[in-house]
């Protein structure tokens, strides 16, 4: 029994001993073992130096131009708004204020006001003193643009803008184009006859196209209409 336990002892030592050195070649091959890292993968630090290096920025779009508040030209042009009211913009350049100055006196502008004289020019032929009758639009000194409140519809209008002197007289610096308002009313003219077209309807349902219809009215007619949608173009009496 003495004898025995020392042997136990041994082998139990041997045997271990043989386990480490036939798994150590194993235990060797896992420990250099490393991960295996792709490498088309970008690394953390990689993706994200990326990102901070190109930010993301919004596109800025090109301002709109603005349209120019003047075109160096002297004009007045004269608009209609509806039977009642009327507008006006213009524009006189630094040529033409010295000339007037030159023509009148160096001190015009500063003596004087601008105005704009508003014409009743129906029926006529104007030459800026035959009007019909006429009124005046005070002005700030550095109005470009004013809407006109005329009396009466369906006339036409015609407006200068200029200068009155301390003395009440008036020098005409642009003149506008002519404008007609619309009536204000339902229309007081009346066809006396309207146009029957025979078989219209239904030689359009059969497919007969426009100018075919146009012709054989023409040949009708013994001349060539008009427009068909027109009342009162064709008088059988004539």
């Amino acid at each position: 029994m003495t004898l025995f336990l020392p042997v136990l002892i041994g082998s139990v030592i041997v045997l271990l001993l043989a386990l480490v050195l036939f798994y150590r070649p194993a235990f060797k091959t896992v420990k250099a073992r490393k991960p295996e890292i792709l490498a088309d993968t970008p690394t953390f630090a990689e993706e994200y130096s990326v990102e901070l290096a190109e930010p993301v920025r919004p596109k800025i779009l090109d301002p709109v131009p603005e349209l120019p508040r003047s075109y160096g030209m002297d004009r007045l042009v004269l608009m209609v708004r509806d039977p009642y009211w009327l507008y006006a913009y213009w524009e006189i350049t630094a040529t033409k204020m010295d000339e007037i100055s030159s023509q009148f006196s160096p001190g015009l502008w500063e003596s004087s006001r601008t105005v704009l004289r508003v014409y009743d020019v129906t029926g006529i032929d104007f030459n800026g003193n035959n009007a019909l009758c006429s009124f005046d639009c005070s002005l700030g000194s550095n109005t470009d643009e004013w809407y006109i409140s005329v009396p009466s519809a369906n006339r036409t209008y015609c407006v200068d803008i200029g200068r009155v002197l301390p003395d009440g007289s008036f020098i005409t610096i642009l003149r506008s184009n002519p404008v007609t308002t619309p009536r204000d009313s339902l229309s007081d003219r009346f066809d006396e006859e309207w146009m029957w077209i025979e078989g219209l309807y239904f030689r359009q349902q059969m497919g007969v196209s426009s100018p075919l219809i146009i012709e054989e009215l023409a040949e009708r007619m013994g001349r060539l209409p008009i427009g068909i949608s027109s009342p009162g173009f064709y008088n059988p009496h004539e």
